[in-house]
């Protein structure tokens, strides 16, 4: 799996004009799933992004986690997190999981960050999504299970 994560002042995505999900302080996170991720990576995900210590303390250190700061997570979809621009202009995503697959670890993702007791929100699955956010650092991380970097 891979990850795309901001430290957001608030975001929200919208599906067809209508607002279907939207958080205040906490974490923006594009999720890609690879073809051959497990319940291993889903928990090896849900670990390292609620544990990341990217807020700050009363010092202003990045010290503190989302589950620290009792901050929401917004979930989005993004198979393209798995495009391949190696060869020529034109992404490839042949390492992306098929989409019943991808949308089955997907919502198992979200599940579990639920199950630790924080506020989800998430996107629609396959759907053309707009997201709005404010993006507060700026903070962007990135992340994948296979530690690939």
């Amino acid at each position: 799996m891979r990850a795309v994560v901001q430290r957001v002042k608030r975001a929200s995505v919208e599906v067809e004009e209508e607002i279907i999900g939207e958080i205040g302080k906490g974490l923006l996170v594009f999720l890609g799933v690879g073809e051959d991720d497990t319940n291993e990576d889903i928990d090896y995900m849900v670990n390292k992004i609620l544990g990341l210590r990217i807020f700050e303390d009363n010092n202003g250190k990045m010290n503190l986690s989302l589950m620290d700061i009792k901050g929401e997570i917004l979930v989005i979809s993004q198979f393209t997190l798995y495009g391949d621009v190696r060869k020529g202009r034109r992404p490839s995503f042949t390492d992306s999981a098929k989409p019943e697959k991808a949308e089955t670890i997907y919502e198992e993702f979200i599940s579990k960050c639920k199950e630790k007791g924080i506020l989800v929100e998430s996107g629609e699955f396959a759907a053309d999504m707009d997201v709005e956010l404010i993006n507060q650092g700026p903070v962007t991380i990135m992340i994948d299970s296979k530690k690939t970097f």
